[in-house]
């Protein structure tokens, strides 16, 4: 009986012996035979992670001209644990470092993380891309990562496109999409937008061999997450003007801002010396970028149309003879005599024009007497202010209505507020002892009052629409043409009633037609204009010049400044009203003044 039990219980532990082999036999041959992934998973050593950059949206000027488009580079990438010994001189030699700078950028991405790949060589060209694929087996621990770099088409509106560069820890540490090694918009459309043109990260994840080859996709690509291209943005800016005010411009120092007053949209925003916007881009952005900053002298990383703050000379009468209207110091027939300059006790401000002299004629002669005495009456009112810190702080918050004093807050970043004194800093300059004398120059746009070249052309949008603004900026339409930018449609009332706006339209038509604007004359349409000369202690004075087209529905502003140009009619008045021709008629039929203009040199 025993002897039965014990062959019983023999071949019961037989069987399930037997059992278990079969079925590990089973698994094995699944593993081995059946399954391709465990297959694969043996003849690799790695699966590597690799992050899919998007594509940058693409941004086009109004008329669907390609401003900024992408062009293929390659970063190389290192991941610090899979590190092993290689040949660094081979490497160097390829990448054109020294053994030093390899092992401090090693060192770099090792205190990153060890196992997270990092940025190694960025930006290589396809020639130094196809000559390194073909050793990476040498080199492990490396990969090359596929990404766009910013192309431009047309080497313009570098100042306003902005460029894109390496993100910083900061950004890192607040924003979690960022990694090490990535790009971000530093100036420009580039940051104002950069959220909808950064797109959405993918990731590919893929099998590597022991010779630190990509052998495959993991799992067929069930893991792996497409990249999502950014949104493309469609500009304000109208390509074929830019281009015609960067040239107008060239071996000039200045700006140019032509804007639709109905829209507020920048139709050409010109900072000369400007630079290739090429240039920011590619393995040698980082040296061009030092270059182009160490130039002490041009400054073309200066964008002056923003940034730049002028006294605004002879352009600023047109604020004044607004607000004295509105503060019902004057009216469009006020007269005020003129011999030749305003007193103020043992010194004169000198006027070219003589003579009675109403609003019109004021604007279109330029009159310093006529503006001096009304900014003076405007500030020094006692029947409205009991004191000139009162009656100037209402007219600093006139002029401030106007947009001058402060930023838009648009899709412009680093504007300047420009300067704008308040009563305290006059009452700090002069101990509490002041009137309206001690700062009138004001009146005529000289003195402690500083603008940018935005803030003048917004004003000129204001006059042309008759006492409102849309605030400047330039984009107009976000992931298709029609998806139009509603966020800066507003209109901004400045409170100074429509019907004082004519006598200086009027004004600024005859210095057009008989006045020191005469040179802004364009066949067959009516211009507005008020030349300036803004002072300059360091050298020749400013050509200012301010512009409405046409008269009668006006089209386009635009503000002209060059430095060291001299007289508002030299310079800057025929810069300004060639730009409003090229845009209102297609065309420039004033040959010789256009000639004269792109061979003009004030270096």
């Amino acid at each position: 009986m025993n002897s039965q039990q014990n062959s019983r219980k023999y071949i019961l532990i037989v069987t399930v012996m037997l059992i278990l082999a079969v079925v590990y036999l089973i698994k094995l041959f699944s593993l081995q035979v059946v399954n391709k992934d465990y297959a694969e998973a043996a003849k690799n050593n790695a699966l590597r992670q690799i992050t899919e950059h998007p594509d940058r949206g693409l941004i086009y000027d109004r008329n669907d001209s390609l401003l900024v488009f992408n062009d293929a580079a390659y970063d190389l990438m290192v991941v610090p644990k899979e590190l092993r010994t290689f040949d660094t001189l081979d490497l160097c030699r390829i990448l054109d470092i020294t053994k030093e700078e390899l092992e401090t950028r090693i060192e770099k991405a090792s205190a990153y993380s060890k196992i997270i790949p990092s940025l190694f060589a960025q930006q290589m060209s396809k020639e130094d891309y196809g000559y390194l694929q073909e050793k990476m087996f040498k080199f492990p621990g490396f990969f090359v990562q596929t990404r766009t770099l910013r192309s431009y088409p047309e080497a313009v509106a570098a100042h306003i496109l902005g460029y894109v560069g390496e993100v910083s820890e900061q950004t890192m540490e607040d924003d979690p999409y960022y990694k090490m090694g990535d790009y971000i918009g530093i100036s420009g459309i580039e940051k104002a937008y950069e959220t909808e043109l950064r797109g959405v990260k993918g990731q590919r994840v893929v099998l590597v061999d022991v010779n630190n080859r990509e052998i495959g996709s993991y799992h067929n690509g069930e893991e792996d997450v497409k990249a999502v291209p950014g949104t493309a943005l469609w500009s304000t800016l109208d390509l074929r003007l830019q281009r015609y005010g960067e040239q107008l411009m060239q071996n000039k120092r200045g700006s140019i801002v032509a804007i639709e007053p109905k829209t507020g949209e920048i139709l050409c925003i010109v900072s000369s010396p400007g630079y290739d916007p090429n240039l920011l881009v590619g393995k040698d952005r980082s040296k061009n970028y030092r270059m182009l900053l160490m130039d002490s002298i041009k400054k073309p990383l200066f964008n002056r149309a923003l940034q730049a703050m002028y006294p605004p000379g002879s352009t600023f009468k047109l604020a004044n003879g607004l607000i004295a209207q509105e503060e019902g110091i004057l009216t469009a027939n006020t007269i005020y005599p003129c011999p030749g300059g305003y007193q103020v006790g043992s010194h004169k401000i000198g006027c070219h024009h003589s003579g009675p002299t109403n609003l019109m004629s004021a604007v279109q002669h330029s009159c310093n007497t006529y503006f001096c005495k009304a900014f003076y009456n405007i500030i020094s009112n006692k029947s409205k202010y009991k004191t000139i810190q009162q009656g100037y702080t209402a007219w600093r918050e006139h002029i401030m209505k106007l947009g001058f004093g402060t930023t838009f807050d648009t899709d412009l970043p680093y504007e300047k507020k420009g300067i704008l004194p308040s009563a305290d800093y006059f009452d700090r300059v002069y101990l509490g002892h002041w009137n309206g004398n001690s700062v009138v120059s004001m009146g005529i746009g000289q003195g402690e009052v500083c603008v940018t070249p935005i803030q003048m052309a917004n004003m000129l949008a204001v006059i042309a629409n008759r006492g409102y603004y849309v605030r400047p900026h330039v984009i107009k339409a976000i992931g298709t043409k029609d998806h139009l930018n509603t966020q800066y449609m507003d209109k901004v009332n400045v409170d100074i009633k429509p019907q004082y706006f004519d006598p200086i339209i009027e004004g600024m038509e005859m210095a057009a037609t008989a006045g020191t604007a005469r040179g802004a004359q364009i066949e067959g349409i009516r211009v507005a204009g008020k030349t300036g000369t803004a002072q300059n202690p360091h050298g020749r004075d400013h050509s200012v010049f301010a512009l409405i087209a046409p008269v009668d529905d006006p089209q386009i502003v635009v503000f002209c400044l060059v430095e060291n140009g001299g007289w508002g009619a030299s310079v800057a008045c025929p810069i300004a009203s060639l730009i409003a021709e090229l845009y209102l008629t297609g065309e420039v039929k004033r040959k010789a003044v256009e000639e004269n203009m792109l061979n003009l040199s004030l270096k």
